[in-house]
């Protein structure tokens, strides 16, 4: 066995045969998050921004995060040269124009960005969007990455939100931004073309559930995929022509909104959106469970498919913690 470089940051250090990467950090001073240091806890959970982690170091860890190469650093033994962040690393930034604005409701806004550098990311991910003062919010990627060089978010209008009022009111296009490299591991992965998807999102929610299925439509995924959108009022119900065609298109697709709060016609179903999505689908063993949106629905419905048999490394949430105006999801 010899010995392995590690670099994390500026700084490389010499990972001994046998040791840990958080051995090796902690004998240098270098502190990271740490608790069991045995894998189990995944609070040391770091990501290799170069080599392959080994595959015991990933033991536990979601498909997704496997894929962008995250491992638990208690019991990851390199057996390569690695180069090393920590899990909110960013990378460099990204320098993209805006090249279209559309309003998909009263409330909630369709940004396009190009950008020419390289810039990798999987459907569902989100990024930091800074504008030209450094402003800096978060927003998920509604676009496959099948789409050269754009970049699609959808941006709700916040009662006095300092970023989405200025997007909606100011910007312009060919204005400039600076992305952040994406990040999170809500999005889908091909691999498992048979398997059941179940999408489920409230307001603007459907925005990186929009992203994960046209990626997976694109992908000849095979297994049926079921989008349940809920919202109180219809401004909240964006896209719903776009939904329906997509439905139309493709066998596999079917769509379901929802209102909570106005009464619903007889095309919408009435009720919350959670609660509709768990009474049509009764058992979710095998399926894949996508969850965006309103905390409390995301709470409340990964508690509630998990009891109903999906597996907990099945399901994937994405809370939006946020304010909510009057007309947000339900």
């Amino acid at each position: 066995m010899t010995a392995h470089s590690l670099t994390l940051g500026a700084s490389t250090f010499s990972c001994q045969p046998g040791e840990t990467v958080l051995e090796t950090l902690s004998r240098e001073n270098v502190h990271i998050p740490n608790s069991c240091r045995q894998g189990i806890c995944q609070s040391c959970l770091m990501r290799s921004l170069d080599n392959p982690p080994p595959a015991l170091a990933q033991n536990g860890l979601k498909d997704t995060l496997k894929t962008q190469n995250y491992f638990l650093a208690c019991v990851c033994r390199p057996e390569q040269d690695m180069t090393v962040a920590l899990p909110d690393y960013q990378g460099a930034l990204i320098e993209a124009r805006v090249i279209q604005k559309q309003l998909l409701s009263p409330d909630i806004l369709r940004l396009v960005l190009s950008y020419e550098t390289e810039f990798n990311f999987f459907a569902g991910q989100f990024v930091n969007l800074q504008r030209p003062d450094g402003l800096t919010r978060s927003y998920s990627i509604a676009n496959s990455p099948q789409q050269d060089n754009r970049l699609e978010l959808h941006i709700r209008r916040l009662p006095n939100g300092q970023f989405s009022n200025w997007a909606h009111d100011e910007m312009e296009t060919g204005t400039p931004l600076i992305l952040s490299q994406a990040q999170g591991s809500c999005h889908y992965l091909p691999g498992r073309a048979e398997q059941p998807l179940v999408l489920v999102g409230t307001g603007s929610g459907l925005a990186p559930l929009l992203g994960i299925i046209t990626d997976a439509l694109e992908q000849a995924h095979s297994g049926p995929i079921h989008l349940f959108h809920g919202s109180r009022d219809l401004n909240g119900l964006y896209l719903m022509a776009e939904m329906r065609e997509l439905a139309a298109k493709f066998d596999n697709f079917h769509y379901t909104p929802c209102l909570s709060g106005e009464t619903a016609d007889d095309d919408i179903m009435q009720g919350r959106v959670h609660d509709i999505a768990l009474s049509v689908i009764q058992n979710f063993k095998g399926w894949r469970v996508y969850l965006c949106g309103h905390p409390e629905m995301v709470r409340q419905t990964k508690k509630m498919t998990y009891l109903k048999g999906a597996s907990i490394a099945d399901i994937y949430a994405d809370a939006f913690h946020v304010a909510q105006p009057p007309s947000s999801g339900s």
